[in-house]
């Protein structure tokens, strides 16, 4: 079984993830986590906060001399900035007289609409937000990255599988639907400001940006996650939570903001005749293959071995610096919300944590389907497996 958890709060000592089920062999080092995290932090319109709070990386188990060792690989994300919080944040009881005036330990009173603040707080019983927005912070996704990163290389050395992502859309600026970048596209995408795999999109989408940061707004936008080399028949259509695509899906909604998700051309799918909206099938020279990929590489929960291709739409960050209204739950008099961070868009580092995400679920899958306690193991299967399909 691959499992795995994150814990830890945004302005807590650190972060930390634990990922179950991952065979021997995965070649992993810390400089590989640093990069990945590296990538979560770039993007045009991030705020200042990705210029301190910088991601100090270490790998605390389950790897040896930059290989897993079949154990549970642990990894732990330090907070840079955890000596300005440490009275705030401590685990342990704290003399009421040293936060006293301490501007950091305010109560917040004024929870932000579209974030977890108020449900949260009556949720769990808190006259604060703080409690709530620690751990709901997005700042939880570099746990997700560094486990992603683990993944992504499983992939790789039992499969072959490369993963990408690009943005498509910044508010009312959209890619044209053509755009579809490859394995070798990943580093001019990654040097594109917000990640765009089209330049002149990339100018209007940066023109954007600034135009709401002047005007004290955010923006949201959809990112698309392709995986490339996937074998025919990871999930299953024999259950519902089998599924592929339900799996990926779940996944990505549970990235913070990630308010709707699609599986190949979705909705515009949706709109099409049934002439027109499924892939037809051919015998070519290099065996079985679809003409088209409207289905994104998924059909009936299961990998077709086409290009997975899946889209998640950001709604802008709920933190508007012209702050929305809301209430003071102290008083009940009408507020203005708090104001946490200065981002005017994430939706290029959403991409890369959307990476994360289809990768984890990705080797779960592979997991399940090829087994083995070791990458040479489930090499093997996976080899054995292609080799004995009835219809390849």
């Amino acid at each position: 079984m691959f499992r795995w958890l994150t814990a830890g709060e945004s302005h807590g000592r650190a972060l930390v993830a634990i990922c179950d089920g991952v065979p021997s062999g995965v070649r992993i080092t810390t400089a590989d986590l640093a990069a990945a995290l590296a990538r979560r932090r770039a993007g045009y319109g991030r705020g200042a906060r990705m210029t301190f709070e910088q991601d100090e990386v270490e790998l605390t188990s389950g790897v040896r001399h930059g290989s897993t060792l079949g154990g549970p690989v642990a990894i732990r994300i330090a907070n840079t900035e955890w000596p300005k919080w440490e009275a705030v944040m401590s685990a342990d009881p704290v003399d009421p007289g040293q936060l006293e005036g301490m501007a950091r330990n305010a109560p917040l009173t004024r929870p932000r609409p579209g974030h977890a603040d108020l449900a949260g707080m009556q949720k769990f019983g808190h006259t604060d937000a703080r409690p709530v927005l620690e751990r709901a912070s997005a700042r939880e996704t570099a746990a997700r990255v560094a486990l992603g990163e683990v993944a992504r290389q499983l992939l790789r050395q039992v499969l072959g599988v490369e993963i990408l992502s690009h943005v498509v859309a910044i508010g009312q600026i959209k890619a044209p639907d053509s755009t579809m970048p490859g394995p070798d596209d990943k580093a001019a995408i990654d040097a594109d400001p917000v990640r765009c795999a089209d330049p002149a999109t990339s100018q209007a989408m940066v023109a954007e940006i600034d135009t709401a940061k002047k005007e004290g707004d955010t923006l949201g936008g959809v990112v698309e996650v392709l995986a490339f080399g996937l074998p025919p028949g990871l999930g299953s259509f024999t259950h519902w939570d089998r599924r592929l695509d339900a799996r990926l899906a779940g996944a990505l909604m549970s990235i913070q903001a990630i308010k709707g998700v699609e599986v190949g051309d979705g909705f515009t799918t949706a709109t099409r005749r049934g002439s027109q909206a499924h892939d037809e099938i051919e015998a070519t020279e290099n065996g079985v293959a679809r003409r088209t990929n409207r289905a994104g590489g998924i059909e009936g929960g299961m990998t077709t071995g086409e290009p997975l291709r899946v889209r998640a739409a950001m709604k802008p960050i709920s933190t508007v610096p012209r702050a929305l209204h809301t209430i003071d739950t102290s008083t009940g008099d009408p507020a203005k919300a708090i104001n946490q961070r200065s981002d005017a868009t994430a939706v290029p580092a959403a991409g890369v944590v959307a990476e994360a995400m289809v990768a984890l679920v990705l080797a779960e899958a592979a997991v399940e389907k090829f087994g083995g306690d070791s990458v040479e193991e489930m090499r093997r299967n996976a080899e054995s497996y292609l080799k004995a399909l009835v219809i390849s």
